[in-house]
């Protein structure tokens, strides 16, 4: 039992801290809404399926082998990340009675996932540092994923709801801007700092 605890702490640690799936869902929420969010927030979870199994096979480790394949990765990477933060800064002041603007959609956050180095790095450190169920790889695996998922949605729905109160300051303009600004400069930075830890 301490075991699973500690996994649980240790995810709620590494998936909840700030990062560019993180501070993007908080930016949405806060730029569009809970409601425009939620599309984005559930391909943000479809991609971390998609991390999970990539990881937990052992898939990403054989693709970063092959020579030449982790700076090109990293250039992809880049340069979504930065058309992502684009999209958030710029991102128009929010109207009572409007929608204005086009939140990013599920696919986004699919991708934004997939492209996510601290999501790869996360997910590796919890599947390595505990072992749930011994002497059954399979059941071990199905475990860390299934606990991990239930973690992961925990915080991405906290996240999304943290930037969503935000978003009665994003009804005035020059906050608006600054706000949108903000965060899309923390979703640089956070990229920036995955990618060297």
């Amino acid at each position: 039992m301490e075991t699973i605890l500690g996994f649980i702490l240790a995810a709620f640690a590494l998936t909840g801290s700030p990062g560019p799936n993180t501070l993007s869902l908080a930016a949405v929420g806060a730029s569009f809404g809970k409601q425009r969010g939620l599309r984005y927030m559930g391909g943000l979870n479809i991609g971390m399926v998609l991390v999970i199994i990539i990881t937990g096979s052992g898939v990403s480790g054989l693709l970063l082998t092959i020579p030449g394949a982790s700076p090109i990765i990293t250039v992809i990477a880049g340069i979504y990340f930065f058309y992502l933060a684009y999209r958030i800064s710029t991102a128009p002041p929010l109207t009572k009675d409007s929608n204005t603007g086009k939140a990013p959609e599920w696919i986004e956050g699919t991708i934004l996932s997939l492209l996510n180095p601290k999501a790869y790095a996360a997910i590796a450190a919890l599947f390595s540092s505990f072992v749930l169920v011994t002497d059954d790889l399979l059941l071990d695996s199905i475990l860390k994923s299934s606990v991990l998922l239930i973690v992961i949605c925990t915080v991405n729905i906290s996240w999304l709801f943290i930037g969503a109160a935000l978003t009665p300051l994003l009804k005035r303009p020059r906050i608006s801007r600054n706000i949108n600004i903000s965060f899309a400069i923390l979703l640089i930075l956070s990229v920036f700092s995955a990618a060297v830890i």
